[in-house]
């Protein structure tokens, strides 16, 4: 109280003012380790997003033998899903393959040698898994669809396979393999449903 009878108030001391600033500190770090948390919590959460699309991709094969010349269908998917197959076989062996990707047809590989046969899939309609069986080439192949469809070739002799895909509710995306005079090998690539293909056949 000063001599007019009045109360003041002083400012805090030196002491005070160094006893304010760690809680000060404090509460800016506890703020960075927030803000901090929320970055790394949103990462995780876009790396396993992003995890989660790349694995739902799987391989299947190469079922056959080693000989011919190697092919694949990769570029094909482009075009749009798979619509129709072409298989061409004789007496004992799938001689040679083309598919239709949206409304293109892939390049034919394999022989001459043999019947052609043409098997179209319904729009919206896919190949959810395939088996058959070889012996140093292709010998029978058949395919079945999410609708319960199936279609066979070829001969029942040789050594069995089936192939599926490992994630559920992907499809058969495209063809690999080896092929020369006859289709010597055969692989499965499957993944997610390409969306609604404008251009393809019949509004698939």
């Amino acid at each position: 109280m000063n001599r007019s009878g009045l109360r003041t108030r002083s400012a805090p001391g030196p002491a005070a003012a160094v006893a304010a600033l760690p809680a000060e500190r404090l509460e800016s770090r506890q703020r960075r380790r927030a803000r901090m948390l929320r970055f790394l919590l949103l990462l995780a959460l876009c790396l396993g997003v992003a995890g989660n699309a790349i694995s739902r991709s799987s391989f299947s094969g190469e079922y056959g033998g080693g000989g011919g010349k190697r092919f694949s269908h990769s570029g094909n998917q482009l075009d749009g899903p798979i619509t129709a197959i072409r298989i061409r076989v004789n007496w004992l062996f799938i001689v040679g393959l083309q598919v239709r990707y949206g409304s293109q047809w892939s390049e034919y590989v394999g022989g001459s040698w043999g019947d052609l046969e043409e098997v179209a899939l319904h729009p919206g309609e896919s190949v959810v898994q395939a088996s058959g069986k070889y012996k140093r080439y292709l010998r029978r192949l058949v395919l079945t669809t999410d609708r319960g469809r199936s279609f066979s070739f070829g001969k029942d002799t040789g050594t069995s396979f089936n192939a599926a895909p490992l994630h559920p509710g992907t499809v058969l995306r495209f063809l690999s393999g080896r092929a020369g005079g006859l289709i010597d090998a055969l692989g499965f690539h499957w993944d997610a449903a390409p969306g609604r293909c404008p251009r393809c056949p019949r509004g698939s």
